[in-house]
């Protein structure tokens, strides 16, 4: 069997990881696995394939902006994507991200359909059934249930000079899709496999396939951060900056900070730079690569909390559950997947002393660490997960 992945990057991100852990597990099941991304890192894949090069994605980029359409040029590279295609012939063909400016989607689409390839698409985000948008949950839209039309993120998600062209991409998706005959929908959490039900991929087979931690990497790492960033003795509280910093959250950010004691701090890792103007109790640590580093960080805290207002699934809460440190979280989206009100807690959106008291709550009690790594283990370990895909596969393939 041959089985060919098609991603914006490889081998690091979120979907790049998983794409390469996939694409292994392949191998160890007797499948060949074919990669093909305009990221150049695919050449390290055993069977790799670039797609374009950095000026045409440039240019697609540019296009993209001008029209308000995303993944309607690239022309010739996709041309030559799909001349190699032939060359390899492969049983299944599955997309993950293709919103990258690197892949013209409507004559891949017609090719799938045209070639009757047994075809799986990954909901990574909410893009392939909206019409541009990755995620919309923000936003309070449901215009991608019906025919999309005024956007009501205006010119941003993905970002257009004038004006987006919603109703003819989420008609397109539409048209070009339901042609394909065989084609499995797999959503990386149960919300949004939920979500994909309500629209046009509502006849398709759809399942959940979570995405998973390797394990053998977050798991408790004791370190001296504590001692190194001047926090012995105190109670820290551990967040991506990426959300508490960012403009919906500003007015929850200070009302949070008032309600913490003198012993709390909040450590706000992935910051770029450090930022002026935070609260006093607040502190930023940079952005790492490194995963044992960002294990010893999760490790270090005491409990992680995470102000996410949209996501697929937030695989930042199992690393940091992996790790033997609690999580509070945001309830809307996939993230309501990640904890289960025993190790971690769902609290209501925007709800600044929900967030706090559940904090507190884990504060004054005791957590059972190894309960809550068995229970991260039997949920999110990503070989048990990603090996739901090679069955996917192993099923799809053989039937007629």
């Amino acid at each position: 069997m041959k089985v060919l992945q098609i991603n914006a990057v490889y081998g690091h991100g979120s979907t790049g990881t998983i794409v390469r852990d996939v694409e292994q597990l392949c191998e160890q099941s007797d499948i060949e696995c074919y990669v093909a991304s305009p990221d150049i890192k695919v050449r390290d894949a055993k069977r790799g394939y670039v797609i374009g090069n950095a000026l045409d994605h440039k240019l697609h980029a540019l296009m993209s902006r001008i029209h308000g359409k995303q993944a309607y040029f690239s022309h010739i590279p996709t041309k030559n994507l799909l001349h190699w295609m032939d060359k390899v012939r492969p049983d299944i063909v599955h997309l993950h991200n293709l919103h990258s400016n690197y892949i013209n989607l409507n004559m891949l689409l017609d090719y799938l359909a045209k070639k009757d390839i047994r075809t799986i698409i990954t909901l990574h985000d909410c893009w392939f059934y909206t019409g541009g948008c990755f995620h919309y949950a923000s936003a309070g839209c449901n215009g991608w249930l019906r025919k999309c039309g005024i956007c009501p993120k205006g010119k941003r998600d993905p970002i257009a000079i004038f004006s987006k062209k919603t109703a003819q991409i989420l008609a397109d998706r539409k048209k070009r899709l339901l042609f394909i005959p065989r084609l499995i929908v797999t959503g990386v959490s149960d919300w949004i496999s939920n979500e994909a039900k309500k629209t046009f991929l509502s006849n398709c087979k759809i399942v959940t396939i979570h995405n998973g931690v390797d394990l053998t990497v977050f798991k408790p790492t004791p370190s001296d951060l504590k001692k190194r960033l001047n926090l012995e003795g105190k109670y820290v509280i551990l967040g991506p900056a990426s959300k508490w910093l960012h403009p919906v959250n500003r007015e929850m950010l200070e009302k949070f900070t008032k309600l913490m004691q003198p012993d709390e701090v909040l450590l706000l890792f992935g910051a770029v730079q450090e930022k002026v103007g935070l609260p006093f109790n607040v502190r930023t640590y940079g952005y790492t690569k490194d995963r044992t580093e960002l294990s010893a960080l999760y490790t270090m805290a005491d409990v992680f909390a995470n102000t996410t207002r949209e996501d697929s699934l937030s695989l930042i809460n199992i690393e940091a559950q992996a790790c033997g440190t609690p999580v509070v979280t945001f309830l809307d989206t996939g993230v309501f997947d990640t904890v289960d009100n025993e190790f971690g807690y769902k609290v209501k959106t925007g709800d600044a002393f929900q967030l706090y008291d559940a904090i507190v709550e884990i504060k004054n009690r005791t957590i059972d660490k190894k309960q809550m790594q068995h229970w991260v283990r039997q949920r999110f370990d990503y070989r048990l997960n990603y090996i739901q895909y090679i069955r996917l596969y192993e099923a799809t393939a053989s039937c007629k």
